[in-house]
């Protein structure tokens, strides 16, 4: 066998993602590029690594355990290089996350500084939802994760670092003058909903069901950016947090609906498999977020205490 790094780098991502468009996309790599690799890297092998159902790809049993050696193989290799540089007294290494949609909101301000601090460290950062968050940290192919809501039949140890605060809210000219409202109004108006396995739902849906509220579901989107858009729009209301609304509430385009119960209160968490050794990239990290994270909520947070 005579294949390459580069042809293991482009199968794993095409095994992750079980698509060329993707994985060119994401390598950067034009598509006959990314298929040219793979043929080369199938051609060494006497057993299919994929195959195609119609139009779909699929990773055959025996092609699911060359990606996990080439995972191993790619990992060894940045290992390498990462010792190398430490050998010279540089801290590097390669930093991986994954956060739920609306940690993207905080996340940039906590890693802000400590990338600038250590030029030499890469970033590796997954945006998604709640549950494949929590399955990215089981299977172990994070150093940490950012969630609102903690796992429950997960052993994890967490660093909190942010309050999170949800709000029912409208479009910036919606009709409701109140003061206060009850909680029942949540039984008049259409509420739009994020997807299931979102931290936010799940908050959403615990606050109902603990009020024992029969709401009017209008609509299922599968992003914050989009639920803000419909909201925007007047397509209806959505508990929100608060944390991914300050531009628009600041330029009137969505205005918190002051309902009795309500903030609802959670905490951003940075949680990290239980007796997991990290590496020497991530135990900084995680030291200087301890040191630090009191200054970056002072700075860059502090708008918050306002709501």
């Amino acid at each position: 066998m005579n294949y390459t790094l580069h042809q293991l780098a482009v199968y794993l991502k095409v095994s992750e993602l079980k698509s060329i468009t993707r994985a060119s996309e994401e390598l950067h790599l034009t598509q006959p590029a990314v298929s040219i690799q793979l043929k080369n890297f199938q051609d060494q092998f006497d057993v299919p690594l994929t195959e195609v159902v119609g139009r779909r790809l699929y990773i055959t049993d025996f092609g699911k355990e060359i990606a996990i050696a080439a995972r191993n193989i790619l990992d060894e290799v940045h290992a390498i290089n990462y010792r190398s540089q430490a050998f010279r007294g540089k801290l590097s290494g390669r930093l991986k996350l994954s956060i739920v949609s609306t940690g993207k909101y905080i996340m940039p301000s906590f890693l802000s500084g400590f990338m600038k601090q250590y030029e030499e460290a890469e970033l590796q950062m997954d945006v998604t939802n709640k549950a494949k968050v929590i399955i990215s940290l089981e299977e172990n192919e994070v150093d940490f994760s950012l969630v609102s809501v903690l796992p429950e039949n997960l052993k994890v140890e967490k660093l909190e670092l942010l309050r999170n605060k949800l709000f029912l809210v409208g479009e910036g000219g919606h009709p409701f003058h109140r003061k206060t409202y009850d909680k029942s109004i949540l039984d008049n108006i259409p509420l739009i909903f994020r997807e299931p396995g979102s931290g936010t739902r799940h908050t959403m849906e615990k606050f109902l069901e603990r009020n024992r509220l029969q709401v009017k579901k209008k609509m299922e989107l599968t992003s914050n950016e989009a639920v803000k858009q419909a909201v925007i729009e007047g397509l209806g209301y959505s508990i929100m947090p608060l944390i991914g609304i300050k531009n628009e509430l600041k330029n009137g385009d969505l205005k918190i609906i002051p309902v009795k119960g309500l903030p609802i209160q959670s905490v951003w968490n940075l949680i990290w498999l239980k007796g997991k050794k990290l590496s020497p990239v991530a135990d900084r990290f995680l030291t200087y977020l301890r040191r630090e994270k009191q200054h970056i909520i002072r700075d860059k947070f502090n708008w918050s205490e306002n709501y």
